[in-house]
């Protein structure tokens, strides 16, 4: 895999610290009770689409929240936009993906125990 270029990484950087922001501003009760992590960003290297991982806790409401940050994902994106505009000239796209290594870890611990 090939690494990623500086301004990747601080572009991935910045719209992970923002748009955590935005999904703590919204609250947990936007999202059913669930707590809503930014967990990391991998973007491309034309800065054109942005992968953005979370991770749902609990993970039993994760199906419900996946799909509302996908129904929501064009307010999400102008709401990103407004806060990268003097550092990015296009805001990218955004594609919601599931981080479950907190289950992966979860699991471990239960295999762990036995």
């Amino acid at each position: 895999m090939e690494s990623e270029s500086t301004r990747q990484q601080k572009v991935s950087r910045q719209i992970q610290k923002d748009l955590a922001e935005i999904i703590r501003a919204r609250g947990m009760a936007a999202y059913d009770g669930a707590m809503v992590t930014v967990s990391g960003v991998k973007i491309t290297p034309d800065l054109a689409l942005a992968k953005v991982y979370v991770s749902i806790f609990p993970s039993s409401k994760a199906e419900g929240v996946m799909r509302q940050l996908e129904d929501e994902t064009s307010r999400l994106r102008g709401e990103l936009g407004r806060r990268v505009a003097k550092q990015l000239r296009i805001v990218p796209e955004l594609a919601f993906y599931l981080d479950d290594s907190l289950d992966y870890v979860e699991h471990i611990d239960e295999l762990l125990k036995k």
